[in-house]
Parts: C-alpha cells; sequence; structure tokens
C-alpha cells in the first residue's frame, strides 16, 4: 500500500494497493475507447481575489500582500449579468487558497463590507449570480468542512485540482501544498453531497507512478462517496514564473487515457482546450471540454485565450462526434430518483424558474 504526504494528518485513508498502481502504469491509449459526444459548458471567470497563501511556481494567479485586489459586489453584478446576457450558464468563482494574515488590506476590505472571511463573501457573491441569472460553481481552493457548508448550498456544483499526491519541488517553500490537505476537501464534498470537480496537473515534477497513484485516490473518492462529476487531466503551461516546460502531446494522451481507464464511466475526462492540443487527444477518452467563456479571460492562465465556440466544434467534427452544451452541474446530479439530494432547493428552484434565465438552463438540459 502506498502512503500519500499529508494523508494521516488529515485522517485520510485510502489504500492504493500496488497491484492497481501497476496495472495503471501499463496503460495507454490503445486501452481505451473514444467517446460519443463532446460537451462544454458556457461560462463567466470571476476571480474574487488575488491573494493566496500559497507561492507555487507555476501559477501567475497570486499576487505578493499589497498588490492582491478585491472585486467589489457591483464587480461582480457586472460580470455575472454580461455573462448572463451572452447566454452562459455558469459563474466560476475562483480565489487563492485560503488567504491568510499576511493579506490584511484584503481581510480589511472585506470587514468593511461586513464579512468575517472570504467564504461569507463567496456567499454574497454566489447570491449575485444566482439573482442575475447564472448558476455559481466555485472553486476556491482548499477548505474545511465548516467553509464548504457555508457556500454549498448557493453552489449548482464546486471543484479543487488535487493536481498530484505527490511531494514536488513546485509546492515547495514555507507555504507548500499539502496532497492530504486537498484530499481532506474532496472528501468534505463528498460528505456533504456537492457535486464536484477535480483533476491532476501533468508536469509539474510528478512522476508516471505519481499520476496512477492520484488518479487511483480521486476514484477511491468517488467510490466511497459517488459526488465526482469530472476530472482535469491538465498540463502545466509556459508563463512568467514557469520556465520548467510543458509535457508533450505523448505525455498528455498517456495520461488521459490512464484517466479514462481508471475512473467510472459516469464521472467525465476533461482537458481545458486553451491550454492543451484537444484535437490530438480526444481519441484518448475525453468527452468534456470544461468551462469556455465568451466574455471573459482565463485569470489562472491569461497568457492562453478561450477558444471560440466554432473552434469547439472543429475539435468536436475532426473527433466525429457531436458538441452539447452542459449546466455546470452534470444532469445525472438532477435526477429525481436518485436516493441522495445532490443539489440544493435553492439551485434546483433556480433551475426551474419560469424566467428568462430558468428558461436558458432548462434549453441547455433539453438540447
Amino acid at each position: 500500500m502506498t502512503e500519500i504526504p499529508g494523508a494521516a494528518e488529515y485522517g485520510i485513508d485510502i489504500p492504493i494497493p500496488e497491484t492497481e498502481i501497476e496495472d495503471l502504469l501499463s496503460v495507454g491509449p490503445a486501452d481505451v475507447t473514444a467517446p460519443e459526444e463532446l460537451s462544454f459548458c458556457r461560462n463567466v471567470f470571476v476571480p474574487l481575489t488575488t491573494a493566496c497563501r500559497y507561492t507555487c511556481t507555476y501559477c501567475t494567479y497570486f499576487d505578493p500582500p499589497g498588490q492582491a485586489s478585491l472585486q467589489t459586489p457591483e464587480q461582480i453584478r457586472e460580470t455575472v449579468r454580461m455573462g448572463a446576457d451572452a447566454g452562459c450558464t455558469e459563474a466560476l468563482f475562483t480565489f487563492g487558497d485560503d488567504p491568510d494574515d499576511r493579506y490584511t488590506e484584503i481581510h480589511e476590505q472585506l470587514a468593511e463590507w461586513g464579512h468575517d472571511s472570504i467564504h461569507s463573501y463567496l456567499r454574497e457573491a454566489c447570491e449575485i449570480a444566482l439573482d442575475e441569472g447564472l448558476l455559481p460553481h466555485s472553486n476556491p481552493g482548499d477548505q474545511t468542512r465548516e467553509q464548504m457548508a457555508a457556500v454549498a448550498d448557493v453552489n449548482a456544483s464546486m471543484g479543487v485540482m488535487l493536481e498530484t499526491t505527490a511531494d514536488v519541488a513546485a509546492h515547495g517553500g514555507p507555504r507548500a501544498k499539502n496532497p492530504g490537505q486537498r484530499l481532506n476537501t474532496i472528501r468534505n464534498a463528498g460528505e456533504l453531497g456537492v457535486p464536484f470537480t477535480t483533476g491532476i496537473l501533468v508536469g509539474i515534477g510528478e512522476d508516471w507512478r505519481d499520476r496512477a497513484e492520484s488518479l487511483l485516490a480521486i476514484r477511491a473518492m468517488h467510490e466511497r462517496y459517488g459526488h465526482v462529476q469530472e476530472v482535469l487531466v491538465q498540463p502545466v503551461v509556459e508563463n512568467e514564473r514557469w520556465r520548467g516546460g510543458t509535457p508533450d502531446v505523448g505525455t498528455l494522451r498517456r495520461a488521459v487515457a490512464m484517466a479514462r481507464y481508471c475512473l467510472p464511466a459516469d464521472v467525465s475526462v476533461q482537458v481545458p482546450p486553451n491550454l492543451a492540443p484537444a484535437r490530438e487527444v480526444i481519441d484518448c477518452g475525453v468527452d468534456d471540454l470544461g468551462g469556455v467563456s465568451p466574455v471573459t479571460d482565463d485569470y489562472i492562465n491569461p497568457d492562453y485565450e478561450w477558444p471560440a465556440l466554432r473552434q469547439l466544434e472543429d475539435i468536436a467534427d475532426h473527433a466525429g462526434v457531436p458538441l452539447t452544451e452542459r449546466l455546470p452541474v452534470y444532469e445525472r446530479f438532477l435526477a429525481d430518483d436518485r436516493e441522495r439530494e445532490w443539489v440544493s432547493a435553492r439551485v434546483r428552484e433556480r433551475i426551474g424558474a419560469d424566467d428568462a434565465a430558468g428558461q436558458r438552463y432548462r434549453a441547455v438540459l433539453d438540447d
């Protein structure tokens, strides 16, 4: 059995037999089949703040203390309203992992607005999105059970990238990411019944065994709770802070195939089309292209523009499969016959509302 760094600290018990790792390491593109269709979600990207307690060497998202910004409620409303007008269904809320007291200006601003934490402010942001006709999908990094519970009912789905179960130098420094803490967040979502997105980051110093272990850890969490709706296989890309290279197509194809082989059929495998050569990996089992915005940048990877809808259609045409639009919560989590209620009454009522937003949501579901 393998031991994941930090897992014991958070009481994470995920036995991963050596035989399963070896089996997954033998998988390649020839061992999986191409998808029957390709989906995507139309979204707006709303970065609440660029403050983050981590300083990962591949990330351009965080700003140093004194430089980090915090979006105002008025800015949030303007952005999500613009997205609704453009036909989007998802408001993707992000911020750096649990900004701490290094960012005194951020905390002082939150206090001035009547909030004692960034999660309290996230709830207000989600409320704005719901009011303006978008379904929130929040990805605020590591969260305690209490933090996630405070916002779960105003989100259609949530997410955090596991990235890797390995202890890599790219996460190093005095504020290093802890794989056990990431898995704890994924477990919290499962226990709270939150439809969840996670994934692996390829090329940050992990090896093939680490990739296999990471995928098997995600599968184990899903087998326990049934809450993972999609898994990203995302290559690290060159930017102003990362000069460690980008995985080649062969590496990405193998990693995608391993994900598809490892995961249950109802869990989608996703590559971000602005960061990965999507055309060249669809046949390895990719069935989703994630959230793509017609109106906002990818603020985590600002050097890499979202493809236009026509380009997504070209990718699907090249793969010989239809392109479909989806909501930020996968349809199976909305089914009435499921044993567990995955979506809050608040979000379910919003999807069923007899207004322009509700009609837009249902048009996507009907399509």
